[in-house]
């Protein structure tokens, strides 16, 4: 999303700034975002977004089954009531969007249960399966009347082709715009759907060997970034410095399970579960063989940072910064606005 400053009544774009400035990316970037604190920004979105690592299973493939007892445990670990809480109502009413599992009825049944041991009863249930159910009217007018939607796991690219282009996620996106306590949110599959680029499918297992991932495009409400989900267990480093070394403006995000992530403004990062999320930013990479090398071969990238976030951590994707926790980072910000005046 291109955020653009209003600037004496007048649009002024980032680029623009930097070409009549002639100040570095890096502190342009930071001028926005203190920019962004002060809500400046004119297209900073207001909403919110929860993406969810998952576990090893949450009963959204057909095999799981037999595993009830991982059946959204995370919401223990308080990352469901983190999400109610970020709704701001005392009663919200909350749509579950089951598209990408293939046992959506069970998985539905099981987030309404999850909500309700949380004192939550207002829960829906949306078991869109195509493209054409995605508009239909019923759909739109539950999405207007939600205070916050969440996106269940399973296959990613049943997402994508449920709701690319429809009158469906225009509504999400508006409503992300502009309302300051509506909240996406989606687990596994569904938070990966959420970035712009989106990890399709990848291997595990050929870490840094060329061609590890697929991409393709996701539902963009998070632009400057790529999510990848059971991150830790699973091994995913690998193609997600991929996918990183291919987008290297873009931020990888790798949820550990039974963690999340609080972004508000598009742009800062809250760790909340019990385990770990892992930020791969690859702005000040120098060599990087990605696109030469032949599928298989091995990657070869020189200064790929990563970052290791717990639970309270925040990162800063304007500014690039890692900070121990939301205070932290407001003091260095207002730091800087002290140095200025």
């Amino acid at each position: 999303m291109q955020h653009d400053l209003l600037l004496s009544g007048k649009l002024v774009t980032k680029s623009f700034l930097l070409c009549i400035i002639k100040l570095s990316t890096a502190k342009i970037n930071r001028a926005f975002s203190i920019l962004q604190d002060r809500k400046l920004l004119v297209n900073t979105p207001k909403g919110k977004i929860i993406a969810i690592g998952g576990n090893e299973d949450k009963g959204t493939y057909s095999h799981a089954r037999s595993q009830r007892k991982y059946y959204l445990n995370f919401f223990e670990l308080g990352i469901l009531k983190r999400f109610t809480a970020e709704l701001g109502k005392v009663a919200p009413r909350i749509e579950v969007i089951t598209t990408a599992s293939m046992i959506p009825e069970e998985v539905g049944n099981i987030y309404q249960k999850a909500f309700g041991i949380l004192n939550f009863s207002n829960i829906g249930l949306m078991h869109i399966r195509t493209f054409a159910e995605t508009n239909l009217p019923v759909y739109l007018e539950r999405l207007k009347a939600a205070d916050g939607i969440l996106f269940s796991g399973g296959d990613q690219s049943r997402i994508i082709q449920a709701f690319t282009g429809t009158e469906f996620l225009r509504i999400c996106k508006e409503r992300y715009q502009h309302e300051e306590n509506f909240v996406i949110a989606g687990t596994s599959a569904g938070a990966m759907a959420m970035s712009g680029i989106m990890i399709k499918r990848g291997s595990s297992f050929e870490a840094l060997m060329k061609g590890t991932v697929k991409l393709g495009q996701g539902l963009d409400f998070l632009s400057n970034a790529v999510i990848d989900s059971h991150f830790v267990k699973r091994g995913r480093f690998g193609r997600l410095m991929e996918a990183v070394a291919l987008h290297s403006r873009k931020i990888g995000i790798g949820l550990g399970e039974d963690t999340g992530v609080l972004i508000t403004h598009g742009n800062l990062i809250e760790t909340i579960g019990s385990n770990l999320v892992i930020i791969v930013d690859g702005y000040h990479i120098k060599h990087n063989n990605v696109h030469e090398a032949n599928r298989g071969e091995p990657l070869s990238i020189e200064n790929l940072v990563m970052h290791v976030l717990a639970k309270g951590n925040v990162y800063d994707i304007y500014l690039r910064e890692f900070y121990k926790d939301a205070a932290t980072r407001q003091q260095h910000v207002q730091n800087i606005l002290d140095n200025l005046s």
